[in-house]
């Protein structure tokens, strides 16, 4: 019998549930001939059955079979515990919204400074951990939904192809993309004007996706005649202010606040008030791509985020401030932007 795959009332709770059937089952299989103390395996295995409350209730775990003698605990595990700080940073709704674009952002990030060994081992964790899950779920007919990460365009080995950046349009397909949205007609009237609203306050601020579609209606406000201020609240209901133009959004933002389900608390809500999802967003930014001819590996809608991200620091070369528009509790998150800096890597034509 498998389980739902959103089994949990929330995100939070789901990832971490699949996160402790997995590691259950590992330890279950894992060699434990280097064990001498069985009585303390057993203690371990009895908090997993009777279930664990947190992250950290599950790293400790961990560490007392690693110190009892399951010594390949770790290659699978520390992975997801990283892996679920960042699936909770960015906010996800549902197991659903994870795909391999978001995985492979993860390990860009998180491996950067890791060995290629430690790198491979990410990766393996992640195909293995999604292969369980694809096994193990399913829903009241008995289907399944299927992940099928393979990660075979990511191996993040130095010297090695296939390490690919993140998608991302450069300032001449923004503008395209821009324009886009302002002339596209979707299929329902009453999301017209959403529609144009959260791609403009993405593509405008670089805000999350799941940022995005938290916001409330009071989150936004004037800040003068010309500038309007979006409080957003990140990983930890941690709040940070970005601005944007006015002129960008306001028809949109007025024409949406008089069409919206009033009673929703969520600025961005269908039509019987329920919070839009993230895999919708997406289906958005993949239709305005399609409609202006611009074609990207990944069309998600976190490639707005990169976008806006890569513009920023291209035309300001100030890192810092990228990581404070993004959100980033660390400068190192932000360096992969360098890496998009068409200029100075001209600038090194010059130089030899």
């Amino acid at each position: 019998m498998g389980y739902f795959i959103d089994f949990k009332d929330n995100f939070k709770d789901t990832l971490l549930f699949w996160i402790e059937k997995y590691t259950y089952s590992k330890l279950n299989s894992l060699s434990n001939h280097q064990v001498n103390n069985k009585n303390e395996i057993s203690k371990v295995m009895n908090i997993f059955r009777n279930g664990i409350k947190d992250i950290e209730t599950l790293s400790l775990a961990c560490k007392k079979c690693r110190n009892v003698g399951i010594i390949g605990i770790n290659t699978y595990i520390n992975p997801l515990i990283k892996l679920y700080d960042y699936l909770l940073a960015i906010e996800l709704e549902s197991m659903k919204d994870i795909d391999e674009e978001l995985l492979k952002e993860f390990l860009t990030i998180h491996t950067s400074s890791l060995s290629d060994a430690s790198k491979k081992n990410h990766r393996m964790a992640l195909i293995n951990f999604f292969s369980f899950i694809d096994k193990q779920n399913s829903d009241d007919n008995g289907n399944s939904h299927t992940f099928k990460i393979e990660l075979k365009n990511w191996n993040g080995l130095r010297g090695k192809s296939g390490n690919k950046l993140p998608a991302y349009m450069n300032e001449n397909e923004i503008k395209r993309f821009i324009d886009s949205i302002n002339t596209f007609s979707f299929k329902h009237k009453y999301s017209n004007s959403r529609n144009r609203l959260i791609l403009k306050i993405i593509i405008y601020t670089g805000i999350r996706v799941g940022e995005a579609l938290n916001l409330k209606p009071k989150d936004i406000m004037p800040e003068n005649d010309n500038i309007l201020k979006i409080i957003v609240r990140g990983k930890g209901n941690k709040q940070r202010m970005v601005l944007i133009k006015k002129e960008h959004i306001y028809n949109d933002l007025k024409e949406w606040l008089e069409l919206r389900n009033n009673e929703s608390e969520f600025l961005f809500c269908n039509n019987k008030g329920q919070k839009i999802t993230q895999a919708f967003v997406s289906r958005i930014v993949e239709t305005i791509l399609m409609s202006s001819g611009i074609r990207k590996d990944k069309n998600g809608a976190h490639m707005l985020r990169h976008s806006f991200a890569t513009l920023l620091y291209q035309k300001s070369q100030d890192l810092i401030l990228v990581q404070e528009a993004l959100g980033h509790a660390s400068l190192e998150t932000s360096r992969i932007y360098t890496h998009f800096d068409i200029n100075k890597l001209k600038a090194t034509t010059e130089i030899i």
